[in-house]
């Protein structure tokens, strides 16, 4: 998967994606991760990006001009495939993000973000020149870079090799499943490892069984308990 990143602070993304499975989905070439900065298309010497809006409103918003541009250069690469891409803006106003469009762009050869800053975009930004806007959640950031990388991570784990076979998982959180005979989107049940009792706390025995049934219906139980803890069910 190629996925491009235009940003004011392109360096923001350069230590988290140099460890843990990020670095070696790159390192394994699954993961292209692209860093453009977007002053390089600045319309001035003093890398000028942004201007006051219209209207008499605070703060500053992202121009369409160097955006227009660092998208046209974007896809003027030569592996830039037309078909299986998406052009992103992180906002705070977009579709808020989860496991099933993490799910749905790991699908996709091609991802562009967007990692907004200030205000925001020039509307005719958001109106002209991407595919979706995504949010990562009901709260406001400095700016789109952090989004960026939490969905970067969520979609690029998800893309076939990343994973490694000890960290695979037939189930995770927010996995879809059926629970009484309703496919939902559910918390992952709780697990335990060694050791066997931890100041006073044990793990339960039915864990410690060997009877797959026993164990499958204590799982769905709990991941009942859960939805309903959380009002979700």
């Amino acid at each position: 998967m190629i996925i491009d990143v235009i940003s004011l602070f392109p360096q923001m993304f350069e230590s988290p994606f140099s460890e843990s499975m990020m670095k070696r989905a790159i390192n394994k070439k699954l993961l292209d991760l692209r860093l453009h900065n977007l002053r390089n298309w600045a319309l001035d010497s003093y890398g000028t990006v942004d201007d006051r809006p219209f209207g008499g409103d605070v703060g500053m918003l992202l121009r369409p001009e160097p955006m227009y541009q660092a998208i046209e250069h974007v896809k003027s690469q030569q592996d830039f495939n037309l078909k299986s891409k998406r052009i992103i803006a992180l906002s705070a106003s977009g579709k808020k993000f989860d496991q099933a469009k993490a799910e749905e762009l790991s699908q996709l050869d091609n991802l562009v973000l967007i990692a907004g800053h200030y205000e925001g975009f020039d509307q005719r930004i958001i109106d002209h020149m991407i595919d979706e806007e995504i949010s990562i959640g009901d709260y406001v950031l400095t700016g789109g870079e952090l989004p960026a990388m939490v969905l970067i991570d969520a979609v690029t784990r998800l893309v076939p090799g990343v994973l490694g076979k000890d960290e695979s998982s037939h189930f995770e959180s927010h996995s879809e499943i059926e629970i009484d005979n309703e496919k939902i989107r559910a918390p992952e049940y709780p697990q335990y490892t060694r050791p066997r009792e931890f100041m006073g706390n044990s793990v339960p025995e039915v864990l410690l069984s060997g009877d797959p049934k026993k164990i499958k219906a204590w799982q769905l139980a709990e991941i009942k308990k859960k939805l309903k803890d959380s009002g979700c069910k």
